[in-house]
């Protein structure tokens, strides 16, 4: 199986003037780019980092990222991407952790520095920008001008590539371990369903610092498609419009970002008769945002996906031809994966029966760095308990309910979240919407639902609770109703759970 390096260094050598990444005003070629890999290799080679070295990179997405990245692979280190817009109470445990022995992060970066200047042994450190560098702190441009001949990289395909800190959504984090021929065997399955080749081109707008952002940058780069990097989600519009300047055939965003776009920008206005695909992972999107997307985007093939960082990215995928027809559903296995559900006691749950996903598969971690119990509590002969809850129908299609530790307890029943907030979400005026368990001194726990209403609508808990005895059993309809201009998210776009759960107290609006 061909490592990631090496597809882009073929592609480099055949066809160099290839556009491979647009940032800006910025855009680099392959040539250019494997050119720019190779010298910071030679960089990190001459500075003493030797295999198997952990590189961090605290970098928003860009031409640095990238070239960081495949640069410290071609050094035979492995790389850290560390979320650029953490704190620097949590970056540096994670340098910590990882025992980083080089920083890459912008110049300017006040919490890398901070967390920098905590650790008793500083790290080699390359600044991006043009900002004013700390001293003893190498400018990237020093770096990727090094004189250098073609790295071959030392790494086997079995060897560390990458470690991946979780975000989750509760508990402390952990250092996903993800291997080369883990990530080669994800970007495969994932170029195979998705038909890639290198006349594909695709906006991203997902973290290079995590799973699914890393998929789509590697997966591209792999068939020698072209990537616009779009950072800013915070005017939505200007998205659409990149999308439609650059005449994309791809588009992939989580929940959050294809209700941003639905309910801020008229997409008939623009013309995406480009777009060929678009991708949804991250967390579960209800199917009336589905629908919503559909009636969009009328010509686009969309796919719903399912992962975790923990299988590299990727485990199922629906057929778009199969969106009505297996409505609510996340697919199928990828190519080389295998899953089942398990009951409780271990045995193979019948079609249909809610239990606890399993997967095997090449694209699988290793473990987690350093965390022999935390992986063996996961890993069990080959096989990933994945903490998510669902069935499969007799067709073998996946349906997920929610993770094991956000199911409701209450009275004796018990409540997956996903099933209320499919509900709710029918509702016109919806936007967003998330439920959680809250503590209860009669039923151990009681339901409530935080929702975010489009500006343009209005709605009443009345209203919500009238639709929802409608359509749930009376145990399902939410107690309590809360109203909020957003829900708090972690930096992939996955609601966080915790935080509403702490706000305990009900404020209902009518």
């Amino acid at each position: 199986m061909a490592s990631l390096t090496s597809r882009v260094e073929r592609i480099a050598r055949s066809e160099p003037e290839r556009r491979a990444v647009a940032c800006g005003e910025q855009r680099i070629d392959y040539g250019t780019l494997w050119a720019q890999a190779n010298a910071f290799a030679a960089f990190l080679r001459n500075s003493g980092i030797v295999d198997g070295d952990r590189v961090a990179l605290i970098l928003p997405n860009g031409i640095e990222a990238i070239v960081a990245c495949y640069g410290s692979w071609l050094a035979g280190a492995v790389i850290v991407p560390l979320n650029a817009q953490a704190r620097a109470r949590d970056l540096e445990p994670w340098l910590r952790h990882c025992e980083a022995r080089c920083v890459v992060h912008e110049s300017g970066h006040g919490d890398a520095e901070s967390a920098l200047a905590a650790l008793e042994l500083p790290p080699l450190r390359v600044a991006t920008g043009t900002g004013e560098a700390t001293p003893g702190t190498i400018a990237w441009q020093t770096a990727v001008e090094t004189m250098a001949t073609p790295a071959a990289t030392t790494a086997e395909p079995a060897d560390l590539a990458m470690i991946l800190y979780t975000s989750g959504t509760t508990g402390a984090p952990k250092g996903v371990m993800l291997g080369h021929a883990g990530l080669a065997a994800n970007v495969d399955s994932i170029i195979d369903y998705l038909e890639l080749d290198r006349n594909d081109s695709i906006v991203s707008v997902l973290p290079f610092y995590y799973s699914y952002g890393a998929s789509v940058l590697h997966t591209h780069l792999a068939v020698g498609g072209f990537l616009v990097i779009e950072p800013n989600l915070v005017f939505p519009h200007m998205i659409v419009e990149t999308m439609a300047r650059e005449r994309v055939s791809g588009f992939s965003g989580v929940p959050s970002t294809f209700l941003l776009l639905l309910n801020r920008v008229p997409l008939a206005d623009h013309d995406l008769s480009s777009l060929r695909y678009v991708t949804q992972a991250g967390g579960a999107m209800a199917p009336a945002t589905t629908q919503r997307l559909q009636q969009a985007l009328p010509q686009v093939r969309i796919f719903i996906m399912y992962g975790q960082t923990e299988a590299t990215a990727r485990l199922t995928w629906l057929p778009p031809q199969k969106l009505v027809e297996k409505s609510g559903a996340v697919g199928i296995p990828i190519p080389g994966v295998e899953l089942v559900v398990r009951r409780e006691d271990g045995q193979l749950a019948e079609p249909f029966e809610v239990g606890e996903v399993h997967a095997r598969g090449p694209n699988l971690m290793l473990g987690y760095w350093r965390n022999p119990d935390a992986t063996a509590a996961v890993l069990s002969e080959g096989w990933l308990k994945t903490g998510d809850m669902g069935h499969l129908d007799s067709d073998g299609y996946l349906f997920l309910s929610g993770r094991r530790s956000d199911m409701i307890k209450t009275g004796a029943h018990r409540v997956h979240p996903k099933d209320v907030e499919e509900v709710i979400a029918e509702l016109p005026a919806i936007a967003e919407t998330a439920v959680v368990g809250i503590d209860d001194d009669t039923l151990g726990q009681v339901i409530k639902a935080f929702i975010v209403v489009s500006t343009e609508q209005s709605l009443t808990v009345n209203q919500v609770k009238a639709h929802c005895r409608d359509r749930l059993a009376a145990y399902k309809i939410p107690k309590h109703i809360e109203f909020v201009d957003a829900l708090p998210k972690t930096a992939s776009g996955k609601i966080r759970r915790a935080e509403l759960i702490a706000t305990t107290e009900p404020r209902e609006v009518s």
